[in-house]
């Protein structure tokens, strides 16, 4: 299998430099792994990049709070498409989630996915500060906005993913949407875990780390 498109190549520090960048962008396509995952001040440099190669562009939308307005999320998603952006992860909006507020938390998300003209959304539920019932309602929540993947986490809330959430998610959405874990993916049992788990893409730091340990994985 080509475990290398599972993985998002993820840099999301705020103190990321443009050498940084230059950096995953070159493991990226040494790799060939399916996107780097940039702040959105990065998206423009990174798609000029990475033009011509099979790695894709991913960028974070409401990043890491997801506390802007619905309003401020669509631009953000309208602005990165136009400056080169192929995947969009989104945050949703966490207190209205625990408010009950069901409908906004869907109107939120489907205004990003309208926003996204047709690109691949995937909505952080940010899991560490949920309850598995709340986890359930984000990912059917998700689903019903038409959103393409449910994710884990921004790692920046103090936790990240877990098998647990991720068999939890993908039960809960089926064959409908994906799943992607992120957040203290570091190696290749971790990443082992999220696959047989249910997910279907990774998004890691440790993307060089994790495929050197399935390049001398010889049962995986």
């Amino acid at each position: 299998m080509n475990y290398e498109k599972y993985i998002d190549h993820t840099l999301l520090k705020p103190e990321t430099t443009r050498d940084q960048i230059d950096r995953i962008i070159e493991e990226a396509k040494t790799y060939h792994f399916k996107s780097v995952c940039v702040n959105p001040t990065h998206v423009e440099y990174a798609a000029q990049q990475l033009e011509g190669s099979d790695v894709l562009v991913c960028t974070v939308i409401g990043f890491p709070l997801g506390a802007s307005t619905t309003e401020t999320k669509a631009f953000e998603t309208r602005d990165a498409i136009a400056k080169g952006a192929d995947e969009i992860d989104m945050v949703i909006n966490i207190g209205a989630l625990k408010d009950g507020r069901d409908d906004d938390v869907q109107r939120d998300i489907e205004a990003v996915v309208e926003a996204a003209q047709g690109h691949t959304v995937k909505v952080i539920i940010e899991t560490v500060l949920l309850t598995d019932d709340e986890k359930v309602k984000a990912s059917e929540l998700s689903k019903a906005a038409g959103a393409h993947f449910v994710k884990t986490s921004t790692g920046f809330a103090g936790g990240g993913a877990t098998p647990e959430d991720v068999k939890l998610m993908k039960d809960t959405v089926g064959d409908a949407l994906e799943v992607k874990a992120s957040g203290g993916v570091r190696n290749l049992d971790d990443f082992k875990a999220m696959l047989d788990a249910g997910a279907t893409r990774v998004g890691a730091s440790a993307g060089v780390q994790i495929m050197q340990g399935l390049e001398a994985d010889t049962d995986y």
